[in-house]
């Protein structure tokens, strides 16, 4: 088992980010004075709802999906963010021009329900109005992941029931994957590997997760996990081009038994996946990955000169 630990979210160093502006609330600071109250339900309760979005060659790629998630995320626990869909593009703008950013950006948008008047639970007391905070990096994924691939671990911490905290809420009260996180590191893995309710393989504590079985891409039902961005597009990707692919149920077995595996993810796009519970996936080639990376990078550029066009 490697003890040498990456994660999907590892990125290149990159001096220019010590000095990033950060959007606060309208007001576009450096990062030393972005600063949120004590009293912010966010900070309080994890009480908010955030998207992570890259921006590649001046295009800020699937926007309107993330905003159908966050928009439909907000709605359902009655936040109000304060804007509409052209003012959180107009915010990333401002933001990306006070920062000269162009490409390989990762943006995180974090939308809580403002600060409290008590340090309560009840949405009540906050009375303020939303807090909005736009996080943007130079940040580009290290290229040594794509040939060492991920270590899993499977943890005992679960994808939990839609009546507990519905996965699909890309929400900040983390915790429960917080926990599998830490369960894997102390396991000797790089993320872990959460099982849903009734035991199938679901996702890991940051990404959606995919396997290969004789040529088939196989995805958990989509029942518990995050309705990811990436996670849709590779789907539609292979469907597009002719790879089977199923959102279905399946074991740690099949799993283990799996020629290739890879998880997905905007800023890591697709990783591979090296080891499971100390199994090697595979033999070390990776031809469905491959080509569905290479679909996924088509995508992205067709997309972008779309929106650019």
């Amino acid at each position: 088992m490697s003890t040498d630990t990456h994660t999907t979210h590892a990125a290149e160093e990159d001096a220019r980010n010590r000095d990033i502006k950060i959007w606060v609330n309208g007001d576009i600071v450096h990062r030393d004075e972005a600063k949120v109250s004590v009293y912010d339900s966010g900070f309080m309760l994890g009480d908010g709802m955030w998207e992570g979005m890259r921006l590649y060659d001046g295009v800020w790629t699937y926007f309107d999906q993330h905003m159908d998630r966050l928009f439909e995320s907000c709605k359902a626990v009655s936040l109000d963010i304060g804007m509409d869909r052209a003012g959180v593009a107009d915010a990333l703008r401002q933001v990306q021009d006070a920062n000269d950013m162009h490409t390989d950006v990762h943006c995180r948008l974090m939308v809580t329900r403002g600060v409290k008047v008590k340090p309560f639970q009840h949405p009540s007391l906050s009375q303020s109005g939303p807090t909005v905070v736009i996080i943007m990096e130079h940040s580009k994924p290290v290229s040594t992941l794509q040939g060492r691939g991920i270590v899993l671990a499977t943890v005992p911490q679960v994808r939990g029931l839609p009546m507990a905290q519905d996965a699909k809420y890309n929400s900040h009260s983390k915790l429960n994957c917080v926990i599998a996180c830490l369960q894997a590191e102390q396991a000797g893995a790089d993320e872990g590997l959460m099982l849903d309710p009734n035991g199938f393989v679901n996702t890991t504590n940051a990404c959606n997760f995919f396997i290969v079985r004789k040529g088939q891409v196989w995805t958990s039902s989509g029942d518990y996990c995050m309705n990811g961005v990436t996670r849709q597009r590779v789907i539609d990707l292979c469907r597009a081009d002719g790879i089977p692919v199923f959102e279905k149920n399946y074991s740690l077995v099949e799993a283990y038994g799996a020629e290739e595996a890879f998880l997905t993810g905007t800023f890591g796009a697709q990783t591979p996946v090296a080891e499971i519970d100390g199994k090697e996936i595979g033999e070390g080639d990776r031809p469905i990955t491959a080509r569905i990376q290479a679909l996924y990078k088509q995508a992205i550029l067709d997309h972008v000169a779309a929106r650019k066009s």
